[in-house]
């Protein structure tokens, strides 16, 4: 490695990076330890698995530093394609866990190719949107990268595991910096929409809330625009209420009961603290207990207890918000935030399409799987089972999510080299 790059590196992202990453081994620590547990080395508990990947994670990120920039675009296609067959493959050699196949058993450890796929196709959509004439209002341009993400989240969704292909809607960040127009966003805003009515209501109520609001807007844009037609809204008319007719099939076929149990819950069609809900109550429990400032480290009587299931894991920041409070899941958030801010900056400073698309993509990937992680453990975003990035137990992500945050570095500390 160029000895050089260590002074272009950016030291407050390695440094945010590192806060993470030592908050997220403390924490799984603390909400794993028993008397046998002694020290973070014994590689036979999760935390000392835990601190094996970060090692592991920082001699891959050496090496990806000391990469040329070039390599990664050349890379691009090749590990897309690696990622497919790690998703196809799970199929014939997968490990069965909670009901998904979404796991290789590699001996002591598993391999989760889903967040593997996340890094790469965060490359591959880099490398298509940074070819010549590239442009996303170009109809085959949208077909490639439809279909770029559409193939590892239909393959991750068969496993099933709906809530880690949830993830890849975190690739419209970079799509909207690059020129997507946000009618794509408000469509499937108003489909989201438009599938929590249907199932929050019985369908007529829900169609009849559907008209009501079509006609509000409609009578709204008549007024300051006489010139409205309204075929476009009978248009959209017909194609919400089939879509509404359409929403309990779908819910009923392509979400399995847990998926429904948990979605039912937050938006208040069931309340079952004792079965499906168990997780996230307990989870809200050990939040609320620890106050304003926590009751302090291995104090948690939620977590000492074992009460919330997978706490070491995908409830991790319920560990923080008892032991460290109401100040320790603050600062947990602004930590995320700084890094995400960080990361978007630079991404703006970059020289290079791929470099900018690609840096983007991590910053909101990282977003997504903040948001809906720490909003699951407070109980507004259904149970779907994604890590908190660098602090969730978990070699597969911590390991993809430290190499993106390498790669991005290394296109930072090179934004002015055009090898």
């Amino acid at each position: 490695m160029n000895n050089s790059i260590l002074y272009r590196l950016d030291w407050w992202l390695v440094l945010l990076y590192l806060l993470l990453v030592t908050v997220g081994i403390t924490n799984v620590y603390s909400a794993t330890y028993n008397d046998t547990l002694n020290s973070i080395f014994d590689f036979s508990q999760p935390v000392g698995k835990q601190f094996l990947f970060f090692l592991v994670s920082v001699f891959l990120g050496i090496i990806v530093l000391s990469l040329n920039v070039k390599f990664f675009e050349h890379f691009a296609n090749v590990s897309y394609f690696i990622s497919i067959l790690l998703l196809a493959g799970l199929f014939l050699f997968g490990k069965t866990v909670s009901g998904a196949t979404s796991w290789y058993n590699l001996g002591g450890f598993s391999l989760q190719p889903s967040e593997i796929a996340k890094l790469f196709t965060g490359l591959m959509i880099a490398g298509l949107l940074s070819k010549f004439q590239s442009d996303l209002k170009s109809i085959r341009t949208l077909f490639k990268v439809a279909c770029c993400l559409f193939i590892p989240a239909i393959l991750i969704v068969l496993q099933p595991d709906p809530g880690s292909a949830l993830v890849f809607l975190a690739f419209f960040f970079p799509l909207f910096r690059e020129g997507l127009n946000y009618s794509y966003f408000l469509i499937f805003l108003s489909l989201l929409a438009l599938f929590l009515i249907t199932l929050s209501f019985q369908i007529f109520i829900a169609i009849g809330i559907i008209c009501l609001l079509i006609f509000v807007v409609f009578f709204i844009l008549k007024r300051l625009n006489s010139k409205i037609k309204v075929w476009p809204f009978l248009l959209v008319l017909v194609l919400s209420v089939g879509y509404a007719l359409s929403v309990d099939y779908i819910f009923n076929n392509v979400f399995e009961q847990r998926h429904r149990d948990r979605i039912n819950i937050v938006i208040g069609k069931e309340v079952d603290t004792r079965g499906v809900g168990y997780n996230i109550n307990q989870s809200k429990i050990a939040i609320g207990s620890g106050g304003f400032m926590g009751k302090g480290f291995l104090e948690g009587t939620q977590t000492k207890g074992g009460f919330v299931p997978e706490q070491h894991t995908d409830y991790i920041f319920s560990t923080i918000g008892e032991e460290w409070g109401f100040l320790g899941g603050f600062f947990v958030i602004l930590l995320f935030c700084f890094l995400i801010l960080r990361i978007v900056i630079s991404a703006e400073r970059q020289n290079s399409k791929f470099r900018r698309v690609f840096s983007y993509s991590v910053a909101g990937l990282i977003f997504l799987h903040f948001f809906v992680n720490v909003g699951m453990t407070l109980g507004i975003v259904p149970t779907i089972g994604i890590p908190l990035p660098f602090i969730s137990y978990g070699g597969s992500s911590l390991l993809a999510f430290s190499i993106m945050i390498f790669i991005h570095l290394n296109f930072d500390a090179n934004r002015l080299n055009d090898w």
